[in-house]
């Protein structure tokens, strides 16, 4: 295979943000494993005590990734995450105002592989979501299984993250002055499965919980759709029910997150690697769909309400698709 190396003459400011896409992929896939590990040397080593109290904290901290987390406006401002952003680049388009005395739940899709739109746009200060929902907090949702992790979820806490149970996301959505925003990314990691170039296919048919937690709270539901997510990695091909397939679906259910087979381009070269292509994102968000609060919905109500949900998904797609480089002729895969 031919390898296309980086030209030596890249301006400084391609340099930076190129490193700071690296240290974001760093963390999303290895900087867990290295905190839990870098906890484990103290436990078995000299610097015992400072796992010794980072474990009392723990236990002390247990329920904060349920109850709002605990954000930091000097992480969130980071300098790092203005290159990350330009990047690609990453922007974020408002096609409705949004009434700050009222909570909302973003659905956001597609998952791609590694959700970098959903960071970019809500974790960071730097695409301008203050400016463009004055009022509103976006908290990001994200699998429970993340904040188990010793140091690392403190800091993913840190940047706005919490966790994606049912107590975390009605804490977020019960706040009586509203003002409050629960991101979650509807289709899960199993949608990173699918997640290929040139294909838009969302898990989110028998998605339904998420409808139900807007009608307990009443909640406004609004549609995301992150353009150009699915183009920033290329994945192995793997149909359902295929081998590849079956077995990453086999090893999901049992860890709770995927491992999608994907390659991107390097650090110093354009061939491989698992850094992000330099594709544009642009991550659209949709008009409110008013809820009524009922804090006992019936099936029917549900699904009457995933149905509306669904057909303003679909019509946000299609409004924005050629705009945004998706061909006249694709269209949503639902499943």
């Amino acid at each position: 295979m031919k390898v296309e190396f980086a030209p030596l003459n890249i301006p400084l400011a391609r340099r930076l943000q190129t490193a700071a896409v690296f240290q974001w992929v760093f963390s999303f896939l290895l900087l867990a494993q290295c905190c839990c590990g870098i906890f484990m040397i103290f436990l078995f080593g000299d610097y015992w005590f400072i796992s010794a109290f980072y474990a009392l904290w723990l236990y002390l901290d247990w329920e904060s990734p349920h109850t709002g987390g605990r954000r930091s406006q000097w992480v969130r401002n980071w300098m790092v995450w203005r290159y990350f952003k330009e990047y690609f680049p990453i922007h974020l388009i408002k096609t409705s105002d949004l009434d700050p005395s009222k909570n909302y739940l973003f659905g956001f899709h597609p998952h791609g592989v590694l959700v970098a739109g959903a960071f970019g746009n809500f974790c960071t200060e730097y695409t301008g979501f203050k400016k463009l929902f004055p009022g509103l907090t976006p908290y990001l949702h994200i699998l429970p299984f993340w904040f188990r992790c010793p140091f690392f979820r403190d800091y993913i806490m840190c940047a706005g993250m919490v966790s994606a149970s049912k107590k975390s996301v009605s804490h977020v959505l019960s706040n009586e002055r509203g003002g409050n925003v629960a991101v979650i990314v509807i289709g899960g990691a199993e949608e990173s499965l699918d997640a290929h170039p040139e294909s838009i296919t969302l898990n989110v048919l028998k998605r339904k919980g998420f409808i139900k937690v807007a009608l307990k709270h009443g909640a406004q539901l609004v549609p995301v759709f992150s353009f150009g997510e699915n183009e920033l990695f290329k994945q192995v091909a793997n149909p359902k029910g295929t081998l590849l397939r079956t077995w990453q679906e086999k090893l999901q259910k049992i860890m709770g997150f995927a491992m999608p087979l994907f390659h991107g381009r390097g650090v110093f070269q354009y061939s491989f690697g698992l850094m992000p292509y330099r594709k544009p994102i642009h991550t659209v968000v949709g008009n409110p769909i008013a809820v009524k609060q009922n804090p006992n919905p019936t099936l029917e109500e549900i699904d009457q309400l995933h149905k509306i949900y669904l057909q303003e998904l679909q019509r946000l797609f299609e409004k924005n698709k050629e705009k945004y480089g998706i061909p006249e002729h694709m269209s949503l895969t639902l499943t």
